[in-house]
């Protein structure tokens, strides 16, 4: 079945591979960069006082600029009197992030943590399903998409010492069906929407889940308030009510345009086993009331009609952009693109052209992405116009050019 059985990230063939690429990087003045904010989604760089857009931001509905968010986290501190309460969250929280969490447990439809990130979420929830303590001390093996995201990944190590960890090919549902005939019981871990594009195949993990019990542990975080009718992202619409065979975590610092992670639980028990023994997921840092304000503004705008407007001008955004550049995501309602190079050096003075004319992207290599698939990665936003897009296009097709030479 060409299982891979091996958990070991192995740092040093990753670092070995790709220093030499993030060093030209830095060198050409694309990573690394301090910059100030000079206006909706423009930023000035601290060294060179060059001013550009951000093609590469994750906000996707550009939420992070709008006032009612930014004084939502005024509000937020100057209402509590403090930042937050220095201790871990299930000994003593306060009872803002209580009011917050309840309120993101009735608009996902859910039982909603949140946690300081999406990463620190994964990485208190994902030892415990390992360990069949969330599903009735029946002990899952677990399988990993290879493209899942490094927020899950890095926790293989940690699985391992509960359970049986493998990694299947990416979007491969023959060879997860065939790892569900042979295993009891089951659970793979995996994006809905991935960060270099492209989803998961919901259908399919459905069907295996109905037919094999197969337990889902899903990262929305690329689609979460970016698509749904509520904004509950690329999963959960599909989903609809939540069963006790699946959890979905999403960053709320994205299109959601606040800050902190969220896990949608299925169930109040599961909650108290993550407040409880979630580790990474419940320490001193909770979540602050500068990130519960923003929050608390952004479900605002989710239960208006301003969500769908945004969501809309996000997909009018895409589609224009599909009309110029043939990617391999064209026609994917998930705003990421990767404008594929294969090569790295190639790939940095691209993207050092690309920011000398006002435009911030980032180059992709090993081991973001496979080795020989470096890239532009360009996210798209609901603020975008057509003349930003094709400005970008011009400034594309010039480097290419210049390139060719």
């Amino acid at each position: 079945m060409d299982l891979v059985k091996h958990h070991k990230t192995n740092y040093k063939k990753v670092v070995d591979l790709s220093e030499q690429s993030w060093e030209e990087a830095l060198q050409h003045s694309i990573t690394s960069i301090n910059a100030s904010v000079s206006g909706v989604n423009q930023y000035q760089c601290m060294n060179t006082n060059n001013v550009f857009s951000h093609f590469c931001t994750t906000s996707y509905l550009g939420l992070e600029f709008h006032p009612s968010i930014i004084q939502g986290a005024i509000d937020g501190v100057n209402n509590v009197g403090v930042l937050r309460i220095p201790n871990s969250r299930n000994r003593l929280k306060l009872s803002y992030l209580y009011d917050y969490e309840e309120r993101l447990s009735s608009h996902f439809r859910c039982e909603a943590l949140a946690t300081l990130s999406c990463s620190s979420a994964s990485s208190g929830i994902l030892p415990l399903l390992a360990s069949g303590v969330m599903t009735n001390n029946q002990v899952p093996v677990l399988a990993f998409d290879k493209f899942s995201h490094y927020s899950m990944n890095h926790t293989k190590a940690a699985c391992s010492a509960e359970t049986d960890i493998v990694t299947i090919r990416h979007n491969n549902m023959e060879q997860l069906e065939d790892l569900c005939k042979r295993e009891k019981f089951v659970a793979y871990v995996a994006d809905g929407a991935y960060s270099m594009g492209g989803v998961t195949k919901i259908d399919d993990l459905m069907y295996l889940q109905e037919r094999y019990g197969l337990f889902l542990y899903l990262d929305d975080s690329h689609s979460l308030s970016a698509f749904g009718s509520k904004g509950e992202g690329f999963v959960k619409s599909y989903l609809g009510e939540m069963n006790n065979k699946t959890i979905i975590v999403s960053s709320l610092g994205k299109a959601f345009g606040a800050s902190g992670g969220l896990a949608m639980l299925p169930n109040n028990s599961m909650r108290n086993l993550v407040n409880r023994y979630g580790g990474p997921s419940n320490w001193s840092q909770s979540l602050n009331s500068a990130g519960i304000g923003a929050g608390m503004a952004s479900l605002d705008i989710h239960e208006s009609g301003e969500l769908q407007e945004l969501q809309q001008k996000l997909q009018d955004v895409i589609t224009y952009f599909d009309s110029i550049f043939n990617t391999k995501e064209k026609g994917n309602v998930i705003p990421i693109r990767l404008l594929r190079l294969y090569d790295d050096s190639l790939a940095n003075r691209v993207c050092s052209s690309l920011l000398s004319d006002g435009f911030f992207t980032s180059s992709v290599f090993f081991p973001v992405v496979p080795r020989g698939q470096a890239s532009i990665r360009v996210t798209l936003r609901a603020d975008m116009t057509h003349s930003d897009i094709d400005s970008f296009y011009t400034s594309y097709q010039k480097s290419l050019d210049f390139e060719a030479r």
